[in-house]
């Protein structure tokens, strides 16, 4: 049954066996399928994938080799998104106040999305009814309301509760962190800047006499090494709050595994918001009693610090380039391109992780994203991103 289904995935590359094949057959002559695609589908990824990075090459194989059976799902058409395609429009910044919204109201907005895609005939933007953009509808993109459902475009406001047609697995083809043992793991690349004490007792290096002795054919070769010690100084600066909302959880794992590590001789934590600024806080909340003068951080800690800055890059361009007047000293404060071009050349190994993984097309957030991607090394914040950036910070400078 579903022979093609199975060539399919080996053809697009998931290592599915025989055994797994003929356990997913077994499992539907017992109707652990619920008779229904979805019941299928849950069943088949449970049996043949085996790990979550492969979740989202499954979907696309299963949304290929289904395609044209109605699922629960609405289905958008071409013609549907080219009407919601529309990058020349600006986007408008009046936001309504906005509450979560509870499950009921949630499945009653879903099912609204259905009787839409049931009646629309035409295109429709700055309305109030249709899947449209610009308007006060809560199907479409680029518009006013809160709590509603994007279809096609790009997040602005980042007020819907659902992306519809979004890949949820993407993010797991080690494109985003799972846990924090993930975190972990990538944080001990590190341990290759552990130095050698010398002048130190040698202790005895059980690896190297293994493979001493097999290299002589099983004559004992006892090896020697200098104790190693954790040398790596590490300046960790996270934004907190507005865009970086979205990101909160993953943020918060990557703060737990970077304080759970072993592996460095120093970690220093700050916060900021959109920018550093006159002052980093030492808590996400920012308080104004948390305030650390970044000066004084530019000015204490040593330049072998290794810098991670943590944050979307996405902000208004006063926030960038515009200067502040101090009100203690009457002077204008450096604008946040400027702290963040001290950091770059007080830190000759400075890197930047970014949750969000590709440039925003948008003009207005894309701005920000590639003026500060053009000072700092950027990295995706994932799993290959956070190996690639740490392998960046252990180039000798």
């Amino acid at each position: 049954m579903f022979a093609e289904f199975l060539l399919l995935l080996k053809a697009r590359g998931l290592a599915v066996t025989l055994t797994e094949w003929l356990t997913l057959q077994q499992g539907l002559r017992e109707g652990l399928h619920q008779q229904s695609l979805t019941g299928f589908y849950h069943l088949a990824r449970a049996v043949l994938v085996k790990s979550e990075k492969d979740f989202d090459l499954f979907d696309l194989c299963f949304s290929e080799f289904f395609r044209g059976i109605e699922e629960t799902d609405p289905a958008f058409t071409e013609e549907l998104l080219s009407w919601l395609d529309k990058p020349e429009l600006e986007p408008s910044w009046l936001l309504p106040e906005t509450g979560e919204l509870t499950p009921e109201a949630r499945a009653k907005v879903r099912k609204d999305l259905e009787d839409r895609l049931a009646e629309q005939d035409a295109e429709h933007n700055r309305g109030r009814i249709w899947i449209g953009t610009q308007g006060y509808s809560a199907f479409g993109n680029n518009g006013h309301a809160a709590n509603g459902i994007r279809v096609g475009g790009e997040g602005i406001h980042r007020r819907a509760f659902q992306v519809a047609g979004e890949r949820t697995y993407r993010d797991f083809r080690r494109d985003r962190v799972l846990d924090n043992r993930q975190f972990q793991l990538a944080f001990r690349a590190l341990r290759q800047f552990s130095s050698q004490i010398d002048g130190a007792e040698p202790e005895f290096d059980a690896l190297e006499t293994v493979n001493a002795t097999a290299k002589k054919a099983g004559q004992l070769t006892i090896r020697y090494q200098n104790p190693r010690r954790n040398s790596i100084k590490l300046l960790l600066l996270m934004d907190s709050g507005g865009s970086m909302e979205p990101h909160a959880r993953l943020c918060t794992q990557l703060f737990r595994a970077a304080k759970g590590a072993t592996h460095f001789k120093e970690l220093k934590i700050y916060y900021f918001h959109n920018c550093p600024g006159k002052y980093l806080n030492t808590t996400p909340t920012l308080a104004g009693d948390s305030n650390v003068s970044t000066d004084w951080i530019l000015n204490n800690y040593r330049r072998d610090y290794r810098v991670v800055f943590v944050g979307d890059a996405m902000m208004e361009w006063e926030d960038l380039y515009s200067r502040v007047r101090d009100r203690a000293t009457g002077k204008d404060l450096p604008s946040g391109m400027e702290w963040l071009t001290r950091f770059q050349r007080t830190y000759p190994h400075t890197v930047w992780l970014n949750p969000v993984l590709s440039p925003p097309s948008n003009p207005y957030w894309g701005a920000t994203y590639r003026q500060i991607s053009a000072l700092i090394d950027m990295y995706p914040l994932t799993v290959e991103g956070l190996h690639q950036a740490l392998k960046q910070l252990l180039v000798r400078r």
